[in-house]
């Protein structure tokens, strides 16, 4: 059946019966698939293969948020390592290290 058909013939129903509980929940169910299957045909999503793309772009996405906190981790040990080097290259200074050389 095309898409609109089945809740088309539901509305008319609920108008002829006087919208008993069911008929409603039944609209309500229909009208709910049909949104659904109209918002993934909007995002490009209807065909059988959408659910593998989607699969795809998590991993994807997994895979970026890992990268990107690794950098990170990455950025601030080089960092940590940059400020220990001069409190040393400091307290060697500080210290006379450069005269016992001599």
């Amino acid at each position: 059946m095309e898409d609109g058909t089945v809740l088309a013939r539901l509305m008319e129903q609920a108008r002829g019966d006087g919208a008993s509980v069911g008929t409603l929940r039944a609209i309500a169910k229909e009208a709910g698939g049909l949104g659904a299957r109209r918002a993934l045909a909007r995002l490009g999503l209807e065909d059988a293969g959408a659910a593998k793309d989607m699969a795809e772009l998590r991993e994807l996405l997994g895979a970026w948020r890992d990268a990107k906190r690794s950098a990170f981790k990455a950025a601030w040990g080089s960092f940590g390592r940059m400020i220990a080097a001069l409190v040393l290259v400091g307290l060697a200074v500080k210290l006379g290290f450069p005269g016992w050389l001599k």
